[in-house]
């Protein structure tokens, strides 16, 4: 909103969050998006005229001339005396459905379009901004180079076969080969293509060439899950280091989620005491048991200023055992012994409760995880790393890559992964091969942490789900 001092003359233009008043005075909050602060706007009813106070409604355009004084009233330090008015744009009460009530997550969800108008979805698509901001300026800052990795692509950088195919076959009259499979010659690219899961192994292409690299773009999947967790579409942040260990990997991590928080410490300030106060509203709400002991602000500031707790998986499944909660059977997958994959309620244990702060689970068991994962000496596990956060889970997933060609290629024989569909990916182990390290940071999940939002579905702008692929 504007800035101006008492006395001074201003143009401004917003959007109409409500109106109250009096038989002689009218008072409009106006808002025009760039903060979640309110511009009070003072009407003489008489001045303006009944017509144009009539169209001014919740919603509304306008633009408006006036005086900035002092305000009168509490709430705000000043306000503006209205001189002129133009109503840019009528809302009509009837059909508006952002009235100035409490509506819920779900219905928001309805009318995406309209629901960065709130006070809740501005301040957080103002917050997405900024940690988008902190983490360009970390890896800028760093030396690294920003890589565009292609959202079309050949390849599966998980393996696990859950992707969006891309086609520009006649659906209705599929092409098949004399085998009576799809004739992928008659497509656009000539070999079944489908939409990114992951720019990492393009990543670790450039990566061996120009030493540091990041990746920041869209990824899918398409895995039927209506979870509070998962999307469809969501962004990745997926850096990759030449000549980095394990270790190096970690510390970078660390120091990369440790600077993306506090600059949203020191940038959103207004919009995070919102949020704050919102998530402080929904705690009273839930049993004492299941309360968050810290508010939102106080758990930034606490990852911010705290080293993580590092832990390798076979300690934490020696925990995991010998826990409450596995004990009474309160886990809904228990965990029996060492080789498990550990799901969110495992993880959250740790951070919440056991640990109560951001933990580095590493050395993974290599047959829960993906197969460029470099195999450690005692050929049971991996370099890999999760970090873990309050509240989310597993906020980043990385590792050192295995940069041993035969390593790799018995890794892919093991796993029943064509070697010569990733011949590209393998000429970096053949050509001048170095240790090098990467992992991937799910920015919404670093969005729901810097909020407080508890569905991932309402921290990206328009979400893409099972059934739902509107706007």
């Amino acid at each position: 909103m504007a800035q101006g001092k008492a006395g001074e003359d201003l143009c401004v233009k917003g959007w109409v969050r409500n109106r109250r008043g009096s038989k002689n005075v009218t008072f409009v909050a106006l808002n025009d998006g760039s903060t979640i602060n309110n511009l009070q706007l003072v009407f003489d009813r008489y001045r303006a005229g009944e017509d144009t106070i009539r169209r001014i409604t919740t919603g509304a355009g306008l633009s408006v001339a006036g005086t900035l004084q002092e305000s009168q009233g509490a709430g705000q330090a000043f306000e503006l005396i209205v001189k002129e008015v133009e109503v840019l744009g009528e809302a009509d009460p009837e059909r508006y459905p952002l009235q100035p009530k409490k509506h819920s997550m779900e219905f928001l969800r309805e009318i995406a379009h309209l629901r960065p108008r709130t006070n809740t979805f501005g301040a957080v698509l103002r917050i997405r901004h900024e940690a988008a901001y902190a983490l360009h300026t970390f890896f800028h800052e760093k030396g690294f180079y920003y890589l565009n990795a292609p959202i079309l692509t050949t390849s599966d950088a998980e393996g696990a076969g859950e992707t969006f195919k891309v086609t520009t076959l006649n659906l209705e009259n599929v092409p098949k080969n004399e085998s009576g499979d799809v004739d992928f010659k008659q497509d656009f690219f000539e070999k079944e293509t489908n939409l990114t899961v992951s720019g990492q192994l393009e990543g670790e292409l450039a990566a061996l060439a120009v030493g540091e690299i990041y990746t920041f773009g869209p990824t899918f999947r398409a895995e039927n899950s209506n979870t509070t967790r998962h999307l469809a579409e969501f962004w990745m942040v997926e850096p990759e280091m030449a000549f980095y260990d394990l270790e190096d990997n970690m510390a970078l991590a660390e120091e990369m989620l440790k600077y993306t928080v506090k600059h949203t410490l020191e940038n959103c300030a207004d919009d995070l005491a919102f949020l704050n106060k919102r998530q402080q509203d929904e705690e009273k709400s839930k049993p004492q048991n299941e309360r968050n002991e810290l508010s939102l602000v106080e758990r930034l500031q606490f990852v911010a200023g705290n080293d993580f707790e590092r832990l390798t998986y076979s300690d934490a499944i020696e925990i995991l055992k010998r826990s409450k909660p596995n004990q009474k059977k309160k886990f809904q997958y228990p965990v029996e012994g060492w080789g498990v994959d550990l799901q969110s309620d495992h993880e959250r244990f740790l951070v919440e409760k056991h640990f109560k702060k951001p933990m580095i689970l590493y050395d993974y068991p290599k047959n829960i995880k993906a197969f460029y994962m470099r195999r450690n000496e005692d050929d049971k596990t991996v370099a890999a790393m999760d970090i873990l956060f309050p509240g989310i889970g597993e906020i980043v997933g990385g590792s050192q890559r295995e940069e041993r060609l035969d390593k790799l290629e018995q890794r892919m024989a093991e796993m029943n992964i064509p070697s010569e569909a990733l011949s590209w990916y393998l000429d970096t182990r053949r050509f001048g091969t170095v240790p090098h390290s990467g992992y991937g940071l799910g920015f919404e999940r670093m969005i729901q942490f810097l909020t407080g939002m508890s569905n991932i579905r309402d921290v990206i702008p328009f979400p893409r789900t099972p059934g739902n692929c509107e706007f």
